[in-house]
């Protein structure tokens, strides 16, 4: 067992206890100053927080009583003195030092550079204007030497009784203390400097853990001018992910990567959460499109453009000099996003999956409008007929991409007999050149749009039939062609009990109008019609087109042999056998042995034979109904029923429930 000390109360002093104690070979003293810095460190079993200020004897009475294997200097870059009494006390002691760095951090041009606090007063009585101290309240006393002091200066604080105190004693009005806890993002500290009316924030450079970054962004923005206190000088040490390589080639820890899997909205920074900001702000590489990276990438952070989960995947498992990524998704990560297939790939790294606002709020909260009854769809890169769902349901949420999309979708309600359908189109929603139309489908095919556009459609008047038992009519059909007649096909289907998701095989599929309604029930399964002949396979094939469904596999060739590597059935419907009855059934139950059978049958030889079948397999359910139907024919000023054949339409499952 390895024994630590870290003194901590930084960003960096949190990670490196949390990855410290995460080893099963690691005990972990943290120091902290604070009871609040104390809140900060998240319990764990190889885990001790001491809470309290130490001076060098306090530091050095520590170490003498602990067996440390190592010491690390983990506080804050201003804090010089307690460095000191850190490595003077591990001197002392005989332990062995390690100062954690703060790596420095780019700023602004025309920002102005000042050795000290002294240094600042006599600029800043220099100058006039008021001021915005973010330097902590421990040295609040030094600045009460600026002109005007309690008129001028606004000081930000930590919400802690000793910071109230510290400001009150520097004499500052109450109206002039910020108590606030960060982290702080840009935008609110541009709301600051512009509700104070400062014309310089005063500050340390405390990295990107200390918020450096979005105090200077916020000072470019609000015009104010952005005053660095020098650092005192470092000492030899490492950042932080050095110190944990170097911890991790001494004592064979294991660096675990972690991954935030981060929604970034629509793209404008302005609709990203504060969570995902910090996912992508602390990222040490960020992955993802390039157009994504071009938008949120911060200077000197590795990218990798990339999509495919694969990529991705493969990219930060190589890569291991990076400990931090961050995987930008466009929208919301949970909602026709790449987080789902790209999640089983990183079993090897610690995974964060922030959501984002997706389009589909965005622009429904844009139309003010609720989306809790709207259908969502996605044709961004992929084949889907949008008319069938708009038929189905009173409002269709749709994600387009490519070159005119959303023209195209309503060019295609137009071409549908849905050319009165309300379509609403926002193009590059949160952005500056953000733009929404509305009109009818029949109107908006005329129009081009951006790639980057989500669609509303609202059908005020949805008519799909829903039921099964289409007319005969519906369907092109040869007369060499046999055809299941409506009625027989109602009670057929209505027997297998089709699911949404179901997997189904139409055996002997002639016109397809067995297969094809199939596919339209089991809209989110796939179908595979199973046919010999080949007039009747181009039938079906130009009854799909016809109907538009998309989900129906026509396949050459006579069971069972032509289905033996089709995926397992959840269903099938047996219409014509080509005499291989048993065979067939065979292959179903050895594929699925609870598939659901549905079989019919015209002829009393096929009749026998299906009755000695639904006793020689183990089926657990059957059922043989008779079905005669008679249509009606005008005779003269007559109207005459005339009967068709008689069908008997035999199901079967084995081992109950459903398939």
């Amino acid at each position: 067992m390895y024994n630590f000390c870290i003194f901590a109360g930084t960003t960096e002093g949190r990670e490196l206890a949390e990855f410290l104690s995460a080893q099963k070979d690691a005990a972990v003293t943290a120091c902290v100053a604070t009871e609040y810095g104390e809140t900060l460190l998240e319990p764990a079993p190889g885990l001790r927080v001491l809470a309290g200020r130490l001076d060098e004897a306090g530091m050095l009475s520590l170490l003498r009583e602990n067996d440390f294997d190592l010491v690390l200097d983990a506080t804050h870059p201003y804090a010089d003195v307690v460095t000191e009494n850190v490595a003077a006390a591990c001197r002392a002691s005989g332990r062995e030092y390690l100062r954690v760095l703060r790596e420095d951090s780019a700023v602004p041009e025309g920002t102005v550079f000042l050795p000290d606090i002294a240094a600042a007063v006599e600029w800043l009585n220099d100058h006039e204007g008021n001021i915005l101290l973010t330097t902590g309240s421990k040295t609040l006393g030094a600045y009460t030497g600026i002109r005007d002091f309690a008129q001028r200066v606004w000081a930000r604080v930590l919400p802690m009784q000793a910071s109230l105190e510290a400001c009150e004693a520097a004499g500052l009005k109450p109206a002039h203390i910020i108590a606030m806890q960060g982290p702080f993002t840009q935008e609110l500290n541009v709301a600051t400097l512009k509700a104070i009316g400062a014309d310089y924030l005063v500050t340390k450079d405390s990295g990107g853990a200390g918020g450096f970054r979005e105090k200077a962004a916020a000072a470019a923005a609000a015009g104010a001018k952005l005053i660095v206190l020098g650092r005192p000088p470092q000492r030899e040490g490492k950042n932080l992910s050095e110190t944990v390589d170097a911890l991790c080639a001494r004592f064979g820890f294991r660096r675990e990567r972690q991954v935030a899997v981060a929604g970034i909205g629509p793209g404008s920074r302005d609709q990203m959460t504060l969570a995902v900001r910090e996912g992508i702000e602390n990222a040490e590489c960020l992955i993802g499109a390039k157009r994504m990276l071009e938008a949120v990438a911060r200077q000197g952070q590795g990218t990798f453009a990339a999509v495919a989960p694969e990529a991705i995947a493969d990219y930060i498992r190589a890569h291991g000099e990076y400990r931090r990524f961050a995987v930008v998704m466009s929208g919301d990560s949970g909602f026709f996003s790449g987080t789902k297939k790209l999640l089983p790939l990183l079993d090897f790294c610690r995974v964060t999956v922030l959501p984002g606002l997706s389009s589909l709020s965005c622009l429904c909260a844009k139309l003010g409008t609720s989306y809790e009854d709207v259908v969502t769809v996605s044709l961004h890169g992929r084949e889907h007929d949008i008319a069938s769902d708009v038929r189905r349901h009173a409002r269709v949420f749709a994600l387009v991409g490519g070159p005119n999309g959303a023209g195209s979708l309503c060019a295609r309600l137009a071409e549908a007999g849905l050319g009165h359908v309300t379509v609403h189109v926002g193009e590059k929603l949160s952005y500056p050149e953000e733009k929404l139309t509305s009109g009818p489908a029949s109107a908006l095919a005329e129009m081009n749009f951006d790639s980057l556009s989500a669609v509303l459609i609202e059908n005020d008047r949805p008519d799909a039939v829903l039921t099964p038992g289409l007319p005969d009519s519906v369907f092109q059909r040869e007369e060499a062609v046999p055809m299941t007649k409506s009625e027989v096909r109602a009670v057929s289907l209505s027997k297998l009990r089709l699911t949404e998701n179901a997997v189904c095989w139409d055996i002997g599929a002639g016109t397809g109008s067995v297969a094809l309604e199939m596919a339209m029930i089991a809209r989110k399964g796939h179908v595979y019609g199973i046919e010999r002949k080949a007039d009747a396979l181009e039938l079906m094939t130009a009854n799909a087109a016809r109907l538009r469904v998309e989900n129906l596999t026509p396949v050459s060739g006579k069971a069972p042999d032509a289905c033996r590597d089709l995926p397992a059935p959840t269903h099938a419907f047996i219409g014509g056998s080509g005499g291989n009855l048993r065979e067939i059934i065979a292959l179903l139950l050895e594929k699925n042995p609870r598939v659901r059978i549905v079989v019919t049958a015209v002829t009393l030889e096929t009749v026998g034979e299906m009755t000695a079948l639904m006793k020689e397999f183990p089926f657990t359910e059957t059922e043989a109904v008779s079905l005669s139907v008679a249509r009606d024919r005008k005779a003269g000023p007559y109207r005459l029923m005339t009967g068709l054949n008689p069908v008997f339409i035999f199901t079967m499952q084995a081992g109950g429930g459903e398939a």
